[in-house]
């Protein structure tokens, strides 16, 4: 019964994933900056030293939620544009309700927010975030529009300006969450805004009737 009374009692081992799972969990509620091992240690229910012996500095920690957390997801969505013998429009459209599914509405939303606050004063997390999660996630989307272009089925559109252009409205979806929407300054229903956004965006990249 004691146990059930406090679910985050001190335990004397946890998995490494158990430990990224509190560290994100803090760095989306206090920034990375006002998170402290002890709190990360201390949500998951372990001792600091249990802690230091997966991961030796937040830094660490932070590198490890996004190699966990969103490094699969980003291979995941190369697999699916590897494999994909449907049109580009179901494509794009698949890998970015897929990527919400997956990212935008769970807890890893709240680490593109995260980045944005903390980059200037951690230039060197804001780099490894960088090359390892915006360029793969930019080139995911280069393949899908350079894929449509070539086949045809989306207008010559600047690729570089594209990428931007589509994901903005997603980002700005989860930097709203975790800003002014979490202090109940209007919402957004997920679905409906992905949808509309998408429609725009495929809409915007089709080849004219006249010109098939």
């Amino acid at each position: 019964m004691e146990a059930l009374a406090h679910p985050r009692q001190r335990r004397k081992e946890a998995r490494p994933a158990e430990l990224t799972a509190a560290a994100l969990e803090l760095f989306v509620e206090k920034g990375f900056a006002g998170s402290r091992l002890d709190d990360v240690a201390a949500r998951a229910g372990v001792s600091k030293g249990t802690l230091y012996l997966y991961f030796d500095s937040k830094e660490a920690l932070f590198k490890a939620v996004i190699q966990e957390g969103i490094v699969p997801i980003l291979e995941a969505g190369a697999g699916m544009v590897d494999s994909f013998t449907g049109g580009s429009a179901d494509l794009l459209r698949g890998v970015i309700l897929e990527w919400w599914k997956r990212i935008g509405a769970t807890s890893l939303a709240g680490v593109p927010k995260l980045m944005i606050s903390e980059a200037g004063n951690f230039p060197e997390l804001a780099a490894y975030y960088n090359d390892t999660v915006i360029i793969r996630g930019r080139e995911l989307l280069r393949r899908i529009l350079q894929r449509g272009i070539a086949r045809g089925e989306f207008r010559a559109v600047d690729v570089e300006t594209a990428i931007d252009v589509i994901f903005a409205p997603v980002l700005m979806m989860l930097v709203w969450r975790y800003s002014l929407g979490a202090c109940g300054c209007g919402s957004h229903d997920p679905a409906t805004y992905l949808r509309t956004h998408l429609d725009l965006a495929l809409n915007g990249l089709a080849v004219a009737k006249e010109q098939t």
